[in-house]
């Protein structure tokens, strides 16, 4: 089924409100824009499916009644990127989640398996990927892409009762329910320039105040990629703002002497980039992030963490970095019970959060 009018998308919409889980998924392109380009949306009701062509239907709202229904479970794989790109379109967020990637993990199939390896293990089917890289914005889409298209919310639609079956038998479905709460949250998907700093990964390696200059370019490009539109990586490559935060030009011929900015940039955004240096320089504050090579009483903390963890995991069966990712082992280092990480809340904690607190 191919929705293409106002009227059909209604019609199916009210059917899809009164069901008690649909699957969905979407086709998207990303490549050169801020903001992924909705090119399809899929949903399956466990009987038949749908393929609803966003660039023909003019009103797609009678879909928010159905991402807002707290009676009807949406259930996607890996869902970051689809809940992005709704959030953006709708300013809304799917609710409640069932994210089979997670389900997955939770029962021991796999670590965070891909959507084609999960259908292999639990259906049988091999996924055929030779229509990976349709051109999705392309019209008329051809009748074997609509398929392939439709195929994942169908698989997905088998898969769901089996799993969220074995989860209610291994008492760890409410532990998904608590992660799918927390990713379905708005937030996580609007754009952030103040916290766009810890994408930085070389960060610690800087001085204090070169660390709240790459912080200011950071926010500034963030701003700019998504008032422009374009990759953050258009806009400003990560080498360029740490050459920028090392040697803090203080003039357009500083800034070209640094050759890591192209002409035409260096035209545009000169004056931008170094009111971004100096507002970094004029911080006067602690580093944002310190490298554990100069705290050796909070990496050796992170070393019996880690060792607890593993312990922990290997008790439960399940990875480590599902129960506590380095960056929450981090910051249980650095600050204790006191740190605002989910490792030390929910099932986590239980698990292996208590664990965790008491080995400082």
């Amino acid at each position: 089924m191919l929705i293409t009018t106002d009227d059909a998308l209604r019609r199916q919409a009210e059917s899809w409100r009164r069901c008690p889980w649909l699957t969905l998924d979407t086709e998207f392109v990303r490549e050169d824009t801020y903001f992924a380009r909705l090119a399809l949306l899929q949903i399956c009701d466990g009987r038949t499916a749908a393929c609803i062509d966003p660039l023909a239907v003019t009103d797609l709202e009678p879909l928010r009644e159905i991402f807002d229904a707290p009676d009807v479970l949406k259930v996607l794989h890996s869902p970051d990127q689809d809940l992005e790109i709704i959030v953006h379109r709708w300013s809304t967020c799917p609710k409640p989640l069932f994210d089979t990637q997670l389900a997955a993990t939770l029962l021991g199939i796999a670590d965070q398996p891909s959507y084609a390896a999960l259908v292999a293990a639990l259906l049988g089917v091999a996924v055929d990927k030779s229509l990976t890289r349709t051109p999705w914005l392309r019209r008329p889409l051809r009748a074997a892409e609509l398929a392939y298209a439709q195929a994942d919310v169908e698989h997905l639609a088998r898969m769901y009762p089996v799993m969220e079956g074995r989860l209610r038998e291994s008492g760890r479905l409410a532990w998904l329910q608590e992660d799918c709460a927390r990713m379905a949250e708005p937030a996580r998907f609007r754009p952030d320039p103040e916290g766009e700093w810890r994408r930085l990964k070389s960060l610690a390696r800087l001085q204090a105040r070169a660390q709240h200059v790459a912080a200011r370019l950071a926010a500034w490009r963030e701003t700019e990629a998504a008032s422009r539109d374009r990759p953050r990586r258009w806009v400003l490559a990560d080498e360029a703002i740490y050459a920028l935060a090392t040697r803090g030009p203080q003039t357009r011929k500083d800034l070209a002497a640094l050759e890591v900015l192209a002409r035409d940039q260096l035209d545009r955004d000169a004056e931008a980039l170094l009111a971004c240096v100096q507002e970094g320089l004029a911080v006067d504050a602690p580093a944002l992030v310190r490298d554990l090579r100069e705290m050796p009483e909070v990496k050796a903390r992170l070393q019996r963490l880690q060792q607890v963890l593993r312990d922990r995991a290997a008790a439960v069966g399940l990875p480590v970095t599902l129960i506590a990712p380095r960056a929450d082992l981090e910051a249980i280092a650095r600050q204790g019970d006191s740190a605002d990480v989910p490792a030390l809340t929910g099932w986590r904690r239980v698990v292996a959060g208590e664990a965790l607190v008491a080995s400082l």
